[in-house]
């Protein structure tokens, strides 16, 4: 059991730390082409036949780069795609989605107070929303794909809302904040898979054929790339979010994660005017802390208590029986409640670190692979042992998590 908890927080880790690289290798080169795109110099009659040009310095070298409205006369022989860097972030999050939230529905996803659901139901409604989010996407870009596009990204937004509702409404907190990313991630991610490789595919093709490609395809993976430009950063925080109680662990955060979409658009708004030398809208950063002001004022209600706490699930139900939990529950309620409550005791400290509260028994129990890792096999907890837990009170917790496994195996 020992064995299996250390690998199995390695595993969660090793995701963990691919998703990251991943996701940052694919937004810096989305917002490094978006503002590329943005500032080419489009007022040279470029002998080339390209749409602009631009000249950047980097690394102690200059770099001349050149646009094609459509494509070069003739197709190079060595041609860089950007995809995987796309592909992998989804893969990877996805991974660590049945990792944390699937795996361990119990304590993340599923939460009585909010919905009462069967593991089953909880992580077939998580896969069928994701499925939902790119057709209904999907639908509204080709709907109006020829329309004034802010009425899409509108269109978009009352989705986002909707969904950041429904979220709020089936899953624990965590969960649906963290949904609402994975759920925006999915349609970025399936917009490069299903419609800008496929577009430039045909392009490709076309050029060496030697047929002239049509500019639609090219417009079409514009439209999907700018969205993908403006929703990259409310998934950023989306993602951070599990982190901060304030952000999931209140009744309106719906709406929270609602206006992180409204900021996203404000801060792109104005990197994106900038690039484009069309001035800097220093007004969107006064809406853009506004915005945050107004998130902040929200999370400030705190959330309802339940009138009782949920029975525990078979995986809590066994730690809960297993020899030495009563040791346990005193050892986590003196060194660990204080800050890991409804109402911390700690001063400074107004809401429990993570959202993760070890009061009673059934908490307790709840919370066992991660007590056990972050105070009995490491010791990261308590910070800075501030509250003294005694190497002997570890080790009886290692103890206790060891016999749970070897009981309930």
């Amino acid at each position: 059991m020992y064995d299996f908890a250390v690998i199995w927080e390695w595993i969660e880790f090793a995701v963990r730390w691919t998703h990251a690289i991943t996701a940052i290798a694919w937004i810096g080169s989305s917002f490094y082409f978006i503002a590329l795109d943005l500032g080419l110099h489009r007022d040279r009659n470029l002998a080339s036949g390209a749409d602009g040009e631009e000249w950047q310095v980097h690394g102690g070298g200059f770099y001349h780069i050149q646009k094609y409205l459509v494509a070069p006369a003739a197709m190079p022989d060595h041609l860089v795609w950007f995809k995987w860097e796309s592909y992998m972030t989804w893969i990877s999050g996805f991974t660590l989605l049945v990792l944390v939230y699937y795996l361990g529905a119990e304590l993340y996803l599923v939460d009585p107070n909010v919905m009462e659901l069967q593991i089953w139901q909880a992580v077939g409604l998580s896969m069928a929303s994701l499925a939902f989010g790119w057709i209904a996407y999907n639908t509204i870009c080709k709907l109006f794909v020829n329309a004034n596009q802010t009425l899409v990204m509108v269109a978009l937004f009352a989705v986002l809302v909707a969904m950041s509702y429904f979220y709020a409404s089936v899953f624990s907190g965590r969960a649906a904040l963290l949904h609402l990313g994975a759920f925006t991630a999915t349609i970025m991610s399936a917009n490069v898979f299903f419609i800008i490789m496929p577009n430039q595919r045909i392009v490709v093709a076309d050029l060496k054929a030697g047929r002239k490609p049509d500019p639609k395809y090219g417009k079409i993976a514009k439209q999907r790339s700018t969205h993908n430009n403006y929703l990259t950063l409310p998934v950023v925080f989306l993602m951070l979010s599990n982190h901060y109680p304030l952000a999931f662990a209140t009744p309106y955060n719906w709406i929270i994660a609602s206006l992180v979409f409204l900021m996203g658009v404000s801060i792109r708004h104005w990197f994106n005017s900038h690039h484009a030398r069309k001035g800097n809208p220093h007004w969107t950063w006064v809406v853009t802390v506004l915005l945050m002001l107004a998130i902040a004022w929200l999370s400030s209600f705190r959330p309802e208590a339940p009138v009782e706490e949920a029975a525990l699930g078979h995986e809590a139900q066994r730690y809960a029986t297993a020899p030495g939990f009563e040791q346990v529950t005193s050892i986590v309620q003196g060194r660990c409640s204080m800050c890991h409550a409804a109402e911390p005791a700690w001063e400074g400290m107004h809401w429990p670190p993570k959202g993760v509260m070890l009061e009673t028994a059934g908490q307790i129990a709840q919370q066992a692979r991660r007590i056990y890792v972050q105070a009995g096999v490491s010791h990261a907890m308590p910070p800075a042992n501030l509250s003294y837990m005694e190497q002997q009170e570890r080790d009886l917790i290692a103890q206790w998590f060891e016999s749970a496994g070897a009981t309930g195996s």
